[in-house]
């Protein structure tokens, strides 16, 4: 699983792609079905966001980096899932789901998650933050970004979620090899990372930032049409990443993120529950009362900038 960091850095220099190399006039936009066309809004909607808010992961993790090669790879996944937002949002465009110009409107869980992200993520130890997002992305485009694929008709949607996906191939190899650095560390230094996670104000700020979002996003694409066993064996990759390499079984946040995406991914465990009653409180708070996107936001563009 080790990979050679120095050429992975050239291969990812080698491979930057940009909206303007995309033909977004060509035809298939009017293909979208009519029965698929809200939920379809809502889920780009989301993952649009989503790919914003792992690029603010992939900023904090840059700094937290002490291997300088690293460090610059996490900079160019940063600029890649801003990349992958604003060409999500020129889909959306195309489909007719947005106004030149405009923005989708990010649901209150998407609005706590990105306040999160931008008081304590530079501050979290890279270990969580670092195992989180491989998991994320095993979720992410394991399942939902190949059943998106798979469910539109528009030949576009194949084209440009092929380069998202190249690149996110990239991301993951990267995330198994920090793995399995992270699973060589010290045992005790494990777990002092983890207890100061844990025994922080970002843990107690993550129960209506992080876990409602999961939910939501979760059950917008179950609803969309995507199985669950489909969410579920996706999710049993980032498990099996411990069972080919041990030694990441050393790192108890993998432990500990790995059990909970099986929660996630399983309607029937309790967890659930507190899910679904974070879901409902935070769909519930007044505009007015939630927190105002941050700064980092505004390079969310449908616009083919060269590069």
């Amino acid at each position: 699983m080790s990979t050679d960091l120095g050429k992975m850095l050239g291969r990812i220099k080698d491979r930057q792609w940009a909206l303007a190399d995309i033909d977004w006039a060509a035809p298939g936009a009017d293909r979208i079905r009519p029965d698929q066309r809200d939920g379809l809004q809502s889920f780009m909607s989301d993952v649009t966001w989503i790919e914003q808010v792992g690029s603010r992961a992939f900023a904090a993790l840059a700094r937290s980096a002490t291997d300088p090669v690293l460090a610059d790879i996490y900079r160019y996944f940063q600029a890649e899932e801003q990349r992958h937002a604003n060409a999500e949002l020129a889909l959306m465009r195309r489909w007719g789901m947005v106004e030149t110009g405009g923005v989708p409107t990010p649901n209150p869980s998407i609005r706590l998650a990105m306040k999160w992200l931008d008081r304590f993520a530079d501050g979290l130890p890279l270990a969580v933050l670092a195992t989180a997002i491989p998991m994320l992305e095993v979720a992410l485009d394991g399942a939902l970004l190949k059943f998106l694929v798979d469910e539109v008709d528009d030949p576009l949607c194949g084209q440009v979620f092929d380069k998202i996906n190249n690149d996110e191939s990239r991301h993951l190899a990267v995330g198994y090899h920090v793995l399995e650095v992270l699973g060589r560390q010290p045992r005790l230094q494990q777990f002092l990372d983890l207890g100061k996670t844990i025994f922080s104000p970002a843990a107690l700020a993550v129960l209506p930032a992080g876990l409602p979002l999961m939910s939501k996003a979760r059950d917008s694409v179950i609803a969309m049409g995507l199985d669950e066993r489909q969410l579920y064996d996706a999710l049993a990759r980032f498990d099996l990443v411990g069972v080919r390499t041990p030694v990441v079984r050393r790192n108890p946040a993998y432990l500990g993120l790995k059990e909970y995406g099986k929660m996630v991914a399983d309607r029937s465990h309790p967890y659930h529950r507190l899910g679904d009653a974070l879901v409902w409180l935070t769909d519930r708070i007044p505009q007015a009362a939630l927190p105002q996107p941050p700064s980092w936001i505004s390079g969310l563009t449908a616009e083919p900038a060269v590069g």
